[in-house]
């Protein structure tokens, strides 16, 4: 059994008070997050689950409500739940200098110290499928934000296949990953904008031509939100858990 659970599912601005992206994929053989943002521990204690049990962690990109929450790790493992095995961080070009400058800003001390466990840092290249400790990996650029490198990600793990969105605008070459997944995990920021993330109008429009097998809106925003009686999609809600 593959369990997939909702860390967070709100926007950057947390939304009706929602939490920032970070999704827990516990497998047989390894657990791991798919984005960590700021408050990926305050849900993940509030979900019950073990935060020393994490393998490694998935970031479909470098903004800070997907990738903030890293440094709390750290400082997590360092203080509250002491670990020694590795922590890997896989994530877009640049991801390790980018974490490296955000655990300095957040705790200087501490980043100069070093953590007492190795991190273990990889770049995601799009369109090369990659494994790590079992989990198929198969990043695909998506159209978010032009000055970074932004990414799905088609997660493959004990038999059950997975897509990760992360953030996007509509783009063919993601929705044609979504056919025979069992969970398609997509962003819903928006309902009447359609810059920079997906809108609800539109996924509706094409929802029946995905192919998955079971869909979940999720990074929802203030716009849908606010018309979730207009919306007949399944939603992401903090703390739910899908076992697949």
């Amino acid at each position: 059994m593959v369990r997939v659970t909702i860390v967070g599912s709100g926007d950057a601005f947390g939304s009706a008070g929602r939490l920032n992206s970070a999704y827990l994929v516990e497998a047989p053989g390894a657990t791991f997050l798919v984005d960590a943002g700021p408050t990926v521990l305050q849900g993940l204690k509030a979900a019950g689950r073990d935060t020393g049990t994490i393998d490694f962690v998935l970031l479909t990109h470098l903004h800070g409500d997907h990738f903030g929450g890293v440094p709390f790790l750290f400082m997590e493992y360092r203080w509250c739940n002491p670990r020694t095995r590795p922590l890997g961080i896989h994530g877009p070009r640049h991801v390790e200098t980018r974490v490296r400058k955000l655990f300095a800003a957040l705790y200087e001390q501490s980043a100069l110290e070093g953590t007492p466990f190795p991190v273990e840092y990889g770049e995601l290249a799009p369109g090369t499928s990659r494994e790590i400790q079992g989990v198929r990996i198969l990043p695909i650029t998506v159209p978010h934000a032009p000055e970074l490198e932004c990414l799905g990600l088609r997660v493959e793990v004990a038999g059950r296949t997975l897509l990760f969105s992360g953030d996007t605008m509509w783009h063919d070459p993601l929705m044609a990953q979504a056919r025979g997944v069992d969970l398609f995990l997509c962003d819903c920021t928006n309902f009447e904008t359609t810059e920079y993330h997906l809108s609800y109008p539109e996924i509706a429009a094409h929802a029946a031509e995905l192919g998955c097998k079971r869909l979940v809106l999720t990074h929802l925003g203030c716009e849908p939100l606010r018309r979730l009686g207009e919306i007949s999609l399944e939603c992401a809600r903090d703390g739910m858990t899908i076992e697949l």
